[in-house]
């Protein structure tokens, strides 16, 4: 199983470009799966849960160039804590998490890399702005100068074809570039969070620069 997950990561890294970043999905996987994906190289590991996180951060605090990305659904209550354990999070959906973030960034004096979650589709089973509502609250969202508004991330809804599939990524990507172009003083978008172990490569060919994967990596989760 160990080596087996290195060869996996070798060959899915040699097929990316060089430009996006393979982000590990560890989530119910155990430290000892982490600990033989960062021999094969993997820096970057992505957790959903706080608890579930710290007790593997605390059996891996010897590996101390890992960059911890929250990637689950946060809530407020969570908000301290993930700024305490993780240096990125994916998974900013709403603007009252954003504000509550950037109030608590700046007492714990930290500067997290922030994604905002958008639904590009309306998914009821999915956290995130609707495209209007995002433009709408980019006024407010860019007060939010503790926090490094980096890109958006996206999950599109379950059942699409690869046709929708790439719907989705594309008019995310149009969407990250539309907001660029408003020149906000504290709202980035360098980079695009999207792509999953099934569909990863429109992800890639829509523009995504971070691509979020486990099952591909680990095989079926526990």
């Amino acid at each position: 199983m160990i080596s087996s997950i290195g060869d996996r990561i070798a060959s899915i890294r040699s097929s990316l470009p060089t430009s996006v970043q393979l982000i590990a999905v560890s989530k119910t996987f155990p430290a000892e799966i982490i600990r033989s994906a960062y021999a094969a190289g993997i820096r970057d590991f992505a957790e959903s849960r706080i608890q579930e996180a710290a007790a593997k951060q605390v059996e891996l605090q010897d590996l101390t160039d890992i960059t911890w990305h929250f990637i689950g659904h946060l809530q407020s209550n969570k908000a301290k804590k993930a700024l305490e354990q993780f240096q990125w999070i994916h998974s900013v959906d709403n603007l009252q998490l954003a504000q509550r973030l950037n109030q608590l960034a700046s007492q714990l004096g930290v500067s997290p890399q922030i994604c905002l979650q958008v639904k590009i589709l309306p998914d009821p089973h999915k956290s995130g702005w609707s495209v209007p509502q995002l433009l709408a609250e980019l006024p407010a969202i860019n007060q939010c100068k503790n926090l490094q508004i980096q890109g958006l991330m996206t999950i599109p809804p379950l059942g699409l074809d690869n046709t929708g599939l790439l719907n989705v990524f594309n008019s995310t990507y149009r969407l990250a570039q539309q907001i660029q172009e408003q020149n906000w003083s504290h709202i980035q978008m360098q980079h695009l969070s999207m792509g999953m172990s099934g569909d990863y490569q429109l992800a890639v060919e829509a523009g995504a620069t971070m691509v979020r994967l486990g099952t591909i990596l680990f095989g079926d989760r526990p």
